[in-house]
């Protein structure tokens, strides 16, 4: 492996932490167009903000796992896609369930799908292209 390759590349990290960030603003706003509130903007951060505690766990413990920030580990579906998205989905859960958000099994079956299908799923386009681009 070079050097290159174990470098943090701060500008892969920020795309990749605001590819997580977006995609669970994107799942609390799609219940939010469900679910009407007096302001939009709360009505998502209020739905969002313990998949983002969940996130941000998701994040520092794959950071803890992988020996550090590095964009190759946080933008691998194994294990940092499946870290993040259960770290995630489950501290999003017990964080609703503690202040009384709603823990429905359909909320919490289409929470799930949705969450695994973004946060791994941009991970796994981004480990298709990489080895593509290997091979070209």
């Amino acid at each position: 492996m070079t050097d290159t390759a174990l470098r943090p590349r701060p500008a892969v990290l920020a795309a990749a932490l605001a590819l997580d960030v977006l995609f669970v603003l994107i799942f609390a706003a799609s219940g939010r167009t469900t679910h009407d509130r007096d302001s939009p903007v709360l009505g998502v951060l209020d739905t969002a903000w313990p998949f983002l505690v969940g996130l941000v766990a998701g994040w520092l413990l794959t950071a803890v796992v992988a020996g550090g920030l590095r964009a190759r580990a946080m933008s691998a579906l194994v294990p940092a896609g499946l870290i993040v998205w259960l770290s995630t989905f489950a501290v999003g859960m017990i964080l609703r369930a503690v202040t009384d958000q709603g823990t429905a099994v359909s909320f919490m079956a289409v929470a799930a799908g949705f969450l695994l299908a973004t946060l791994g799923g941009w991970r796994l386009i981004a480990q298709v292209i990489t080895r593509m681009r290997r091979r070209a």
